[in-house]
């Protein structure tokens, strides 16, 4: 079991950006592997290379209703519940306020009393918007945050904070094994390309060329921490056997402006692209930095990937995805003419 052999494991947000990264991480340690997603924000392409690993099954389903009968049946082990099922970037969140506050609450509540049925250890992927736009920097894990609870933001943020209220009010009570996760802002391959995070913008509108929006005037700061450093504090975290403490900040302590990071994608990139500025959204953090004495202290970890390395995986990722995305279109408007023309 300490090596992942024999395991059975649900990550639900399977097909995600974070959940696919979690998935090939647990499958690699020696895990069996259910991912389970709605496939609002996740995407099947993320998952298209396990398709023929035998110790790998997806389901489509959504954590606010009753979960599917395959997950219910007395057959399924399920030793560990991972909930990443959630819209995580403001546009998607926004689009469908209702729908992201019932998965943080509804979802979150559906999968701890799952967790409890089957004796599986619960694990919650939290979220550094918990800290709102915060008053204390770093962000320890004992600050109680900065949110405006009827923002446009709330529907996430407050959403969230509930769901740990959930989720370590089973715990208090002896009703499921949970661990919490606080996540700081993570990039790397498989983002989605209209997600509004900054990374990914920076990125793609450098590559085409286009003009590159910053919000304010470039001076509000991120922590930027890679995909693979993320999971393996999730391994590390889900792994850890002693008396838990609370909810655990993972990210990088290693704090820029948004103004640094386009500057540096387009050295990076060597893009033309001009940077304008636009209104900051409302309730947008102006620093955001996390403090993680706790998580090197429990687990022994801390993100081990630089800046650069990183960004240039993830550019690199995202122009394959444009020229892959590009490629279809022309063969699109290629097999359209043909049929318009009779050809076909």
């Amino acid at each position: 079991m300490k090596n992942g052999k024999s395991k059975h494991v649900l990550v639900a947000g399977g097909a995600g950006f974070l959940g696919s990264h979690l998935c090939d991480a647990l499958l690699s340690d020696g895990a069996h592997v259910i991912a389970l997603d709605n496939f609002l924000t996740g995407r099947k392409q993320n998952l298209r290379h396990l398709e023929r690993e035998p110790r790998f099954d997806i389901i489509d389903g959504d954590i606010i209703k009753p979960l599917p009968a395959r997950l219910r049946s007395k057959r399924v082990k399920i030793d560990e519940v991972f909930n990443l099922a959630c819209a995580a970037s403001p546009p998607h969140y926004q689009a469908d306020p209702e729908h992201t506050m019932l998965t943080s609450v509804v979802g979150t509540h559906n999968l701890l009393t799952f967790a409890e049925a089957t004796g599986a250890r619960f694990f919650l992927a939290s979220t550094s918007e918990i800290y709102g736009d915060p008053e204390v920097h770093p962000q320890t894990e004992s600050y109680w945050g900065n949110v405006n609870p009827t923002g446009p933001r709330a529907c996430y943020d407050e959403g969230k904070r509930a769901a740990e209220t959930l989720t370590f009010d089973f715990d208090r009570s002896g009703r499921a094994d949970v661990r919490v996760a606080r996540i700081f802002n993570t990039y790397g391959p498989r983002m989605r390309a209209d997600d509004g995070r900054v990374v990914s913008n920076v990125i793609c509108q450098a590559l085409a060329g286009d003009d590159i929006t910053v919000y304010g005037d470039g001076s509000q700061t991120r922590s930027f921490c890679y995909v693979s450093d993320l999971v393996d504090g999730f391994m590390r975290l889900m792994a850890y056997d002693e008396a838990f403490p609370g909810a655990v900040n993972l990210g990088n302590p290693i704090e820029l402006t948004v103004g640094e990071l386009a500057q540096k994608v387009l050295a990076m990139t060597s893009s033309s692209s001009r940077i304008v500025t636009r209104p900051l959204p409302v309730d947008d953090p102006r620093r955001r930095r996390p403090d993680i004495s706790l998580a090197k202290k429990l687990i022994g970890w801390s993100p081990r990937t630089s800046l650069d390395a990183g960004l240039k995986a993830t550019i690199s990722w995202f122009a394959e995805d444009q020229s892959a995305d590009n490629k279809a279109a022309r063969v699109v408007e290629t097999l359209a003419g043909a049929i318009s023309a009779g050809r076909a």
